[in-house]
């Protein structure tokens, strides 16, 4: 481990992935300590045109137990490299390598006992996916998704025939094409400081525009959805949050600091049930898509529920268990 861009007490770990048609590729794992030593581990996993910077999220973990670690995936991030296409994957598959990896490390070299993963957006649906190509192995112990993406944001038309269209015509042939869509610049201007958020990271790693979408990309994500829609059977327990409401303007409205600008919940909140036996959905009022860039009273609730959430469903080792009374006797008369 080296220190991190983020300083101490960050550290940071890259993890050789070998190459592919773009040269060499990396992921880096991120990670804090906290003072005293602990058997338990948050693995964060970002979304699209995103990467880890949300030290806050950390501090809330680490100030309850929890040490924390972070992967920028392969050409995100950290892990972003001068040759490589920002984002670029032909399969949320390729993504399980690091995870793969992460885990390892968390568990097998720095001997944590629970596991507790945490992923936005794309990184809720690629996390999801992986957690169910692993049950039986016990790697997760429980699956945080704040505003996964299962489903695109555009009328049925859009993303079911036209989706199906382009990416048939291209995605093999030519999965670096740039597919034209809906910049992501509203929701980029409620963030960073520079604009009109209140947080600040590093625009070449998190543009206020966001990077091109590819050919490539939609497919990868179409693929993984519809895998999704089928139906997983993730062996952890999952918690499942978004906003209680989706912006539908075009134009910079205020509306865009209390709602989710990039996705639509009422999809959220449809596919949540998919994902396995063991799936809690909570909505915030006022929330954004990262929930945790939200307002303040509102990251605060959602900090809230997360809490209450971990502590009924993942224990810190060694507590006792809560004993359940027997069922009463079934009498009939």
């Amino acid at each position: 481990m080296e220190t991190d861009v983020l300083g101490p007490p960050y550290e940071r770990h890259t993890i050789d992935l070998g190459t592919d048609d773009e040269g060499k590729v990396v992921a880096t794992l991120v990670r804090r300590r906290g003072d005293q030593p602990s058997r338990r581990a948050v693995l964060y996993v970002h979304g699209f045109v995103d990467y880890f910077f949300q030290t806050h999220l950390a501090d809330f973990f680490v100030e309850r137990g929890w040490d924390f670690y972070a992967l920028d995936l392969r050409k995100y991030g950290r892990s972003l490299l001068s040759h490589q296409t920002p984002n670029f994957c032909r399969s949320l598959t390729d993504y399980f390598p690091e995870l793969d990896e992460s885990a390892r490390i968390i568990r097998s070299v720095d001997g944590h006992d629970q596991l507790l993963v945490v992923a936005h957006s794309t990184g809720g649906l690629t996390t999801s996916l992986w957690a169910h190509a692993r049950q039986g192995q016990g790697l997760i112990d429980g699956l945080f998704l704040n505003s996964p993406f299962f489903e695109f944001n555009n009328p049925w038309l859009v993303r079911g025939p036209l989706m199906s269209l382009i990416t048939a015509t291209s995605a093999k042939r030519t999965p670096y094409r740039i597919i034209p869509v809906k910049a992501l610049g509203l929701y980029g201007q409620s963030l960073h400081a520079t604009e009109r958020g209140e947080w600040t990271y590093d625009l070449n790693w998190k543009p206020v525009l966001g990077f091109p979408i590819t050919a490539g990309w939609l497919q990868a994500i179409r693929r993984g959805q519809s895998r999704l829609r089928r139906g997983l059977q993730i062996d952890a327990p999952v918690l499942v949050a978004c906003s209680t409401r989706t912006f539908r303007g075009k134009d910079w409205d205020d509306d865009v600091r209390l709602t989710d600008a990039v996705l639509d919940v009422e999809h959220i909140a449809r596919w949540a049930p998919r994902l396995g036996p063991h799936v809690t959905l909570t909505r915030f009022d006022g929330g954004m898509h990262d929930l945790t860039l939200s307002g303040k009273q509102v990251r605060a609730e959602v900090f809230r529920e997360l809490a209450r959430w971990t502590d009924a469903f993942l224990p810190a080792p060694g507590t006792p268990e809560v004993e359940v009374p027997p069922a009463p006797e079934d009498v009939t008369t």
